[in-house]
């Protein structure tokens, strides 16, 4: 890649600083060149903690990353007002986690960096200081001009993407339309053509009822709204099936024959996924003009200072958002 990857500083009362240390640790295992984001003294303060024994060096260049990113993690100041306690949101801290994710993708669009990857935020404590969005991908969406955004989580061996995401059961069916079904599938298929290498990508529409419905018996959600999404997919060109019963969709020889499942609700999507890799799952943003992953995980305020966080999951977030980027890269020169 010409340009580093931004990590972003997430939540500072979070585990988002250190699972950043250790990543950069194991910088040797194919993780790409990236900077943080982030307070330096805050990060000193921390490695002291964990007796972590890599270097850090502030640097006011993005570019300066990928020279010093083999001896020390490259650090973009972002001062905190406040003080950190691991576990302890603090309201006063929340412009400068506003402002790490501006300053993410204000330099990719400058072409400074390649992607961002995000560290997970604390949204209650983001709405005390007026944050105006439901969360990270609404707030990327409005900065990248108000476009649809998709999410989609990965892990080795599947893709599951939530048609309706952040909504009870009781808010998420009456919400659900043949209208998103399509649109989702849609940005879908289409970014598993442009970061994915995936030429004709093949969606799985999961249904919404048990038995998908019976014919009816047991809900018409699958009559009136999921199969005339499908049908309309097909009529665009991409290939999508279903709708399937949730419960057969997701083991190992259902997952040979789709490339992503559209799934209707959240933990429809998210409990499988979960199950089969935990530690290396990755949220990908979909629909945006620049790649955006993240961990799928939160910021675990329960262990957040005690050094045992796992970085796999952001790990895993960087390497796929460097893959994207070459592919991006690949597709353009082609």
């Amino acid at each position: 890649m010409s340009a580093p990857l931004a990590l972003t500083m997430g939540e500072p009362a979070g585990i988002g600083g250190e699972i950043a240390l250790k990543a950069w640790s194991r910088r040797a295992e194919g993780v790409p060149p990236f900077f943080l984001i982030d307070d330096p003294e805050r990060l000193r303060s921390l490695a002291r903690a964990m007796d972590w024994t890599g270097a850090l060096e502030t640097i006011t260049r993005p570019e300066d990353a990928n020279r010093i990113f083999a001896r020390a993690l490259p650090v973009l100041a972002r001062p905190l007002p406040a003080p950190v306690t691991p576990g302890q949101a603090e309201a006063a801290n929340s412009a400068s986690v506003i402002a790490a994710i501006e300053t993410a993708v204000d330099l990719i669009q400058k072409g400074q960096a390649s992607a961002m990857v995000t560290n997970p935020i604390n949204k209650e404590c983001l709405y005390q200081a007026g944050f105006a969005h439901p969360g990270h991908t609404e707030f990327l969406a409005a900065l990248a001009g108000g476009v649809t955004p998709v999410m989609m989580l990965a892990c080795p061996g599947l893709r599951v993407i939530p048609v309706t995401v952040h909504l009870s059961l009781k808010e998420a069916i009456p919400a659900l339309t043949t209208e998103k079904i399509v649109t989702t599938g849609r940005i879908t298929a289409e970014g598993l053509k442009r970061d994915f290498a995936i030429d004709r990508p093949r969606l799985a529409v999961a249904a919404l009822n048990p038995h998908a419905g019976e014919n009816g018996s047991l809900g018409r959600e699958e009559i009136d709204i999921i199969r005339p999404a499908v049908e309309q997919l097909r009529a665009l060109g991409i290939s999508a099936s279903g709708p399937a019963p949730a419960d057969t969709l997701f083991h190992a020889e259902a997952r040979k024959h789709y490339d992503a499942a559209l799934c209707m609700y959240h933990d429809q999507a998210l409990i499988p996924l979960k199950t089969i890799d935990f530690d290396r799952g990755v949220n990908v943003t979909l629909g945006l003009p620049f790649i955006r992953t993240s961990p799928d995980h939160g910021t675990a305020f329960d262990i957040a200072g005690k050094g045992i966080a796992s970085p796999e999951s952001l790990i895993a977030a960087l390497k796929l958002a460097g893959e994207m980027v070459e592919r991006r890269a690949q597709r353009h020169a082609a």
